[in-house]
């Protein structure tokens, strides 16, 4: 059963948890023809609809090649930007001022802000003009000024806060040449992913999510969209996340 009616879809972050499950769910819809899987690592997806192809998303040299692996006669109707970091090995959230650095902010910043801008530059223009598009990429609620009653977390919070300015930007931007399309931010709680994996414990009973109910939710939503709701972010409950 189709859900948004999109025939050529672009996924970017296609090996990560809610990318994949997002391909596998968008692959099943009897509408979609193409889809387009970029990711860093190498995945296989068993249908004939999705041609997977790399993409360094810290490198807008290879942002720009994987932009056109996509023929230049299909335009696209669907682009999801599924990649983020919030740790790694080395690297952990801070709890305060002290356990600030250069090296976090300016990693979670290149993956979780430029890259998204970045494929934002290469990859919008291939965007129909005619119908009802949609560009939504992977954001956080804790981006939000607004909401934060927490504190913490200064790098993440940050790179996401900067993030929802980069979509407001572009949907402006990409409005004006098409006022059916739609770009926004989408926050899918907490996925039981590898982003996530230190902080379970503390989810409450019922609030941790599979990639694969994650991305159905994400997709439910997207389709309730329309052009008023084009700049803002939207959590996986449907519900619009304040700046």
């Amino acid at each position: 059963m189709s859900i948004l009616k999109t025939k050529n879809v672009a996924i970017i972050g296609a090996s990560g948890a809610i990318g994949k499950a997002l391909v596998e769910s968008l692959s099943q819809d009897n509408v979609t023809e193409n889809i387009f899987a970029f990711s860093r690592k190498k995945v296989f997806f068993n249908s004939k609809k999705v041609q997977t192809h790399f993409i360094d998303f810290v490198d807008e040299d290879s942002i720009s090649r994987a932009s056109s692996y996509i023929p230049k006669l299909i335009r696209l109707d669907l682009i999801i930007v599924a990649t983020g970091i919030l740790h790694d090995v080395n690297l952990h959230p801070e709890k305060s001022l002290r356990d600030l650095s250069t090296e976090k902010f300016q990693k979670l910043f290149l993956i979780n802000t430029i890259g998204p801008a970045l494929v934002a530059k290469h990859f919008l223009p291939l965007l129909r003009r005619d119908v009802r598009t949609i560009s939504a990429t992977l954001s956080a609620r804790v981006g939000s000024v607004s909401d934060n009653q927490l504190g913490g977390w200064y790098a993440y919070r940050a790179s996401k806060a900067a993030l929802n300015i980069i979509i407001k930007n572009s949907a402006i931007e990409i409005s004006r040449r098409n006022n059916n399309s739609i770009v926004v931010g989408m926050h899918p709680g907490t996925v039981a992913s590898d982003l996530s994996k230190p902080f379970q414990k503390g989810v409450p009973s019922g609030k941790l999510f599979t990639p694969e109910l994650a991305a159905s939710r994400l997709l439910k939503v997207l389709s309730t969209l329309s052009a008023k709701d084009t700049g803002k972010c939207f959590a996986w409950d449907g519900k619009e996340i304040l700046p």
